[in-house]
């Protein structure tokens, strides 16, 4: 009785330990950034989302599929361009499953298959442009790669986001004449660059030189058109004084102009020192004989 009662504690022991064991191996859990596939027997039974699961060991399974933001590296290859090249290509494509279900159902290995399907397409566009199109048309390229790719994808519960090239490079000889026509261009680009900066600064001081003489020639004129103003004033000053002389005249000498004329000779004389020749028959004659060194009178010659 005693050994019955210890078998049947020693199998309760044990099948609570198997039963513990049975729950923890079908526990799984879900992360935020998956979603689980439930599987019974080897057909889909429903999608879990983020949080604790349990499955039944050896009857269902928890498949997790990545719903986040996923890269898959497309490899190195050899494409014949159009100009009969052979250009080493690779890619990165960018993508999010948004069916879990027909990712894992649909295809049999997404991420190989986007992989493959990418390099197929490459071949196909870059097949048909040269190799200087395809470097110098890279985002044309990039998205026109997505469009085919998510065009072919959604069918799989997948989106693409976006494809990047990340080389497209010629063989060796051709790489090296390249960059010798590259450096080249950089070159007569430099020289260029050079030979606007001489011609700008040549322009430059041509302009400096203009600005100056046109400087000099705007003083000239100016200068000019002061000492017109000025004449014009000593004239205007002038033709007043000649005037207001006429007027004195006329009021004070009126009938004795030749009386005038003699004695404004007379105070010219006396003011500039200037010798005269005066008839010796006028009044005036002897105050400037007195009155003015070096005048000498003419002397009327006597009658024979």
């Amino acid at each position: 009785m005693f050994e019955w009662s210890s078998f049947c504690f020693s199998g309760l022991i044990m099948l609570l330990f198997f039963l513990v064991f049975f729950f923890l191996v079908g526990i799984r859990i879900v992360t935020p950034r998956q979603l689980g596939l439930k599987e019974r027997l080897g057909k889909y039974k429903k999608t879990c989302s983020q949080g604790f699961h349990w499955v039944i060991p050896g009857i269902e399974r928890l498949i997790k599929v990545d719903i986040t933001e996923n890269m898959v590296d497309v490899e190195p290859q050899k494409i014949i361009t159009k100009d009969d090249l052979n250009a080493t290509v690779d890619a990165v494509v960018y993508f999010k499953v948004l069916d879990p279900v027909r990712a894992m159902y649909a295809a049999q290995n997404y991420r190989r298959q986007i992989s493959s399907l990418a390099r197929t397409t490459l071949r196909d566009i870059i097949g048909k442009m040269t190799l200087t199109e395809a470097n110098s048309k890279r985002d044309t390229l990039n998205a026109i790669l997505e469009r085919e790719l998510d065009k072919q994808t959604n069918a799989w519960g997948i989106d693409v986001i976006r494809v990047e090239l990340q080389r497209i490079e010629p063989p060796a000889d051709v790489q090296d004449a390249m960059n010798k026509v590259v450096i080249a261009e950089r070159d007569k680009k430099a020289a260029v660059d050079f030979a606007t900066a001489v011609e700008t600064q040549a322009d430059g001081e041509r302009r400096s030189e203009i600005k100056k003489a046109e400087g000099v020639k705007q003083g000239l004129i100016l200068q000019a058109e002061g000492e017109a103003q000025a004449i014009i004033h000593v004239a205007k000053a002038e033709a007043e004084r000649i005037q207001r002389v006429n007027t004195a005249i006329q009021e004070y000498f009126k009938g004795e102009a030749q009386i005038y004329k003699k004695l404004e000779t007379v105070e010219r004389s006396l003011r500039d020192g200037t010798k005269y020749v005066i008839d010796p028959n006028t009044e005036i004659t002897n105050v400037i004989a007195e009155r003015m060194a070096g005048i000498v009178p003419i002397k009327e010659k006597p009658k024979e």
